[in-house]
């Protein structure tokens, strides 16, 4: 298979609800997987808390990827697995140069390209902390593959750098497994997680939680044997005399996500710098006409039923572009950020095809008890409402429905704290 009309790179939770949402008997689509198996990293997430929006109940994460498998299973989706895309070019469609080892070097022509290949974590070489090199320093979700899939336990006394959400229920997850986690430390005077993954996998077990702290010292020459944790100011440089040392074995790393789109490296795909990821409109599509970006390939979500909504999405508009492509000339405006809005996604709305409801999804620079969040187009308040808890780790939305828009300038989102 050398050509086909729409290529999906990534069988996680994104790329899954994507190709189940492209399906059309007029169209071969493939799905490219590097591993072996669908489900990306649903499969090392045990833990229940997934389907809640998808499916009405609880699930864990290899149950959740599970339904969508048997769903792809009864379509005529061709899956490529241990597949690996190394290169993309974009002529008259696009070139894909891919590599397994059943078919050594391969080339695929798509009409159009899905990436939904998911992020990836930040490593210590992102934090510069300072101090040797020993083993026992490594990502909280390395650390979770290692134990849910392998059944290896990577430590016994633990530390965790970073509250983001895998390292928030690693350490539940190495407690219960016997190992000792003896705090988290995270620079920002507040967490980088959900907050019931702070109450169900801190406070439940009486973790501690040092805001505003981060390792300023490792010590260990062959494996780690403490970490000296420090207050930090406004700033973000130690405070002096606030040093705290802990004997550990282990460092598990929850610093950040960073989108996997290194792939496009090589197109002129135009980046937002917050996100790290390509510009899109309300469908998705990039700059390049053709390739549309969805799930934590975009912009990181909090939870995996929004990567499915954002895949499904795509995977629908991917198919308009195939089926029925537009002739009218695009006609893009910025979406303006506002106070308090840190990135929103969709960047730029085509005002020649709002004909479908447009959602904004987007974070907030500051930890809000109760705020309006307001669109506004030609200096008049077009959507809004109230929430009465907003916080910089979780992503919020606001939907836009056509009739909505006054006019074909640009909209501003803001956020008004209220006092």
């Amino acid at each position: 298979m050398n050509n086909v009309d729409l290529a999906i790179i990534g069988g996680g939770a994104a790329g899954l609800a994507a190709a189940l949402s492209a399906v059309d008997d007029a169209l071969r689509i493939v799905l490219i997987e590097k591993d072996r198996q669908l489900g990306g990293i649903l499969n090392q997430c045990i833990h229940n808390g997934f389907g809640l929006h998808q499916f009405k109940e609880e699930l864990t994460g290899p149950e959740y990827a599970d339904r969508f498998i048997q769903s792809l299973s009864k379509q005529g989706v061709s899956i490529m697995f241990e597949t690996t895309v190394l290169d993309i070019q974009k002529k008259e469609d696009f070139e894909l140069m891919i590599s397994s080892p059943k078919h050594g070097y391969e080339h695929l022509h798509a009409r159009a390209v899905i990436l939904a290949s998911g992020c990836y974590e930040r490593t210590r070489g992102a934090a510069t902390i300072p101090g040797t090199r020993p083993k026992g320093i490594m990502p909280a979700g390395s650390a979770q593959r290692y134990l849910n899939m392998e059944g290896y336990l990577v430590g016994k006394r633990i530390f965790i750098l970073g509250s983001g959400d895998i390292g928030l229920i690693m350490a539940r997850r190495m407690t219960l497994e016997g190992a000792q986690v003896l705090g988290v430390a995270e620079i920002m005077p507040y967490s980088n997680g959900l907050t019931r993954n702070i109450v169900q996998c801190l406070h439940d077990f009486d973790i501690p939680l040092y805001l505003s702290h981060t390792v300023t010292h490792v010590k260990g020459k062959e494996v780690l044997e403490q970490i000296t944790i420090q207050e930090v100011d406004q700033s973000m440089n130690p405070i002096a005399g606030t040093e705290k040392v802990f004997d550990v074995d282990t460092l598990l790393l929850s610093i950040g996500l960073i989108p996997d789109v290194a792939l496009f490296d090589g197109l002129p795909m135009k980046k937002s710098p917050t996100t790290r990821s390509a510009y899109v409109d309300q469908h998705l599509m990039t700059n390049i006409d053709g390739l549309f970006v969805c799930g934590n390939a975009l912009h990181v979500h909090d939870l995996v039923d929004w990567v499915s909504d954002e895949g499904k999405k795509a995977g629908q508009w991917a198919k308009r572009y195939l089926l029925s492509p537009s002739h009218a000339e695009k006609d893009l405006k910025p979406i303006l950020l506002g106070h308090y809005v840190r990135y929103v996604v969709p960047h730029h709305i085509d005002m020649n095809d709002c004909t479908e409801p447009i959602t904004l999804s987007f974070r907030i620079t500051k930890k809000m008890t109760a705020a309006y969040i307001k669109v506004i187009q030609d200096d008049q308040v077009i959507a809004q409402r109230k929430s009465a808890y907003l916080a910089p780790a979780e992503m919020e939305s606001m939907i836009i429905q056509p009739h909505q828009l006054i006019s074909k300038n640009p909209i501003q989102l803001i956020v008004e704290d209220i006092v």
